[in-house]
C-alpha cells in the first residue's frame, strides 16, 4: 500500500533563485552546504535537470544508515516549481522499501516569501517506520541551509 508524509516549511527568498538552486544546480550545491549529509552528487545519466536525470548521491556522517542512494528526476514541472525524485537503487531502497519519492512544491507568498512543500511517497515491506518522517526533518533542515547559502551569496 502506497503512503505518504507531507510537511511545509516558509523561506525567505525569491522563487526562481529556489527554484535554480534545487532543479539545475542541485548536485553541485549540495554537497557544498550540507557537506556532513551530502558528501558527492554524481551525474550518471541526463542534462543533470530534466526527468529521466539520474544522480548519484554519496552520503556523509549525518545520514548513518544510508551510504548512496541513485535517483531518478521523476517529475518536474517549471509551471508550478515542482520537482519530483524517485529512489531507484541504494538507500532507502536498502532499508524495507520497496519504492520511495520525494517531491518538492514552491509556492510564493510575497516577492521573498517561499512555502516550500514536501511530500514522500512510499511503500514500505516493514510497518513502523520513521525514516519517512526524518527524510521530510532532513529537507526542511536542508532547505533551510539552501536558503542561508543563497541568502549569503546575494549579499
Amino acid at each position: 500500500m502506497v503512503k505518504e508524509i507531507k510537511t511545509e516549511t516558509k523561506v525567505g527568498v525569491g522563487i526562481e533563485a529556489l527554484w535554480k538552486a534545487l532543479s539545475k544546480d542541485l548536485r553541485f550545491l549540495a554537497p557544498k552546504i550540507a557537506p556532513n549529509l551530502i558528501k558527492n552528487v554524481e551525474l550518471i545519466e541526463g542534462d543533470g535537470t530534466g526527468i529521466g536525470t539520474v544522480l548519484l548521491f554519496s552520503f556523509g556522517t549525518d545520514a548513518s544508515k544510508i551510504i548512496y542512494q541513485k535517483e531518478k528526476i521523476v517529475e518536474l514541472d517549471e509551471s508550478v516549481h515542482k520537482i519530483g525524485l524517485q529512489v531507484i537503487e541504494g538507500g532507502h531502497l536498502n532499508h524495507g522499501f520497496s519504492s520511495y519519492k520525494t517531491s518538492f512544491q514552491l509556492t510564493a507568498i510575497q516577492e521573498h516569501e517561499i512555502l516550500v512543500s514536501f511530500t514522500v511517497t512510499y511503500e514500505s515491506e516493514v510497518e513502523d517506520t520513521t525514516m519517512p518522517s526524518r527524510s521530510t526533518q532532513a529537507a526542511v533542515a536542508f532547505i533551510r541551509s539552501l536558503e542561508s547559502y543563497l541568502l549569503s551569496a546575494a549579499a
